[in-house]
């Protein structure tokens, strides 16, 4: 059996009544501890067979809190791990038989050191990973992957590698293409993104040249806040623009 972690809903804990719940419900419950997840992301799990959520008689799906618990570990095994589909369905098969499976450390190599999971929830990691291990986290070609480093999309890192923010890029990426958003389509995305960094580089420019660690520490955190303010009006602006372009 699968075990079930006693976390919040954000780790897809069973509710207290057990009652089947839509997939607008599972992607809020999801959210919390992945939030980059969409409804299309769960589709596209459930098309590739790594949940079957039951189906009402007029075809709505309703996900029982085990499907919500095995999306989370499928989505942890992603995250943290860089595993393909196709691994990760092979390592939850092992776990419903009852078996621990060890699963791979940052950078691709097996972790010998005592790493047996049974699907409790654990940290992201920072590291990087080889271009190897980045085309089987997104699941794509190698040349999807050349087509996005030509447009700006993705990079590897000055010291070599990708690091988490790049594989989270490239899965919504590839989440994009599903739709037929080319790496063209998305080049104004980057163009965006550099722009709104380079603002908020402006704003606490001053602080970071401070000689108080204290200081450029709060530079950091501003960066930070500013950042994740950018990020929520960019989302309210285009929900905004959606809402007049299709009423």
């Amino acid at each position: 059996m699968l075990r079930t972690p006693t976390g919040g809903a954000g780790h897809g804990t069973a509710t207290a009544d057990d009652r089947p719940m839509s997939i607008g419900t599972v992607l809020l419950q999801l959210r919390d501890e992945f939030p980059e997840v969409t409804i299309s992301k769960i589709r596209f799990l459930e098309a590739e067979g790594l949940v079957e959520p039951q189906r009402t008689p007029s075809g709505y799906r309703k996900f029982r809190p085990d499907d919500v618990e095995r999306l989370a570990q499928v989505l942890r095994m992603q995250r943290d791990h860089y595993l393909p589909l196709r691994v990760i369905r092979e390592h939850l098969d092992a776990l419903a038989r009852g078996e621990q499976v060890n699963l791979p450390a940052p950078g691709g190599e097996p972790d010998t050191a005592d790493r047996s999971w049974s699907g409790a929830p654990g940290p992201a990691t920072a590291a990087r990973i080889g271009r190897a291990e980045l085309l089987a986290a997104a699941e794509v070609t190698e040349s999807d992957l050349d087509a996005w480093e030509s447009y700006g999309l993705v990079a590897p890192s000055p010291g070599g590698g990708y690091d988490a923010a790049t594989v989270t890029i490239a899965r919504l990426v590839a989440d994009l293409g599903r739709f037929g958003l080319e790496p063209r389509h998305l080049r104004a995305m980057r163009g965006a993104a550099d722009r709104e960094a380079g603002l908020i580089e402006q704003v606490v420019a001053p602080l970071r040249r401070h000689r108080n660690p204290q200081t450029r520490a709060h530079a950091e955190a501003t960066a930070k806040e500013l950042a994740e303010l950018s990020v929520r009006l960019h989302s309210a602006l285009v929900q905004s623009a959606l809402r007049i372009r299709l009423h």
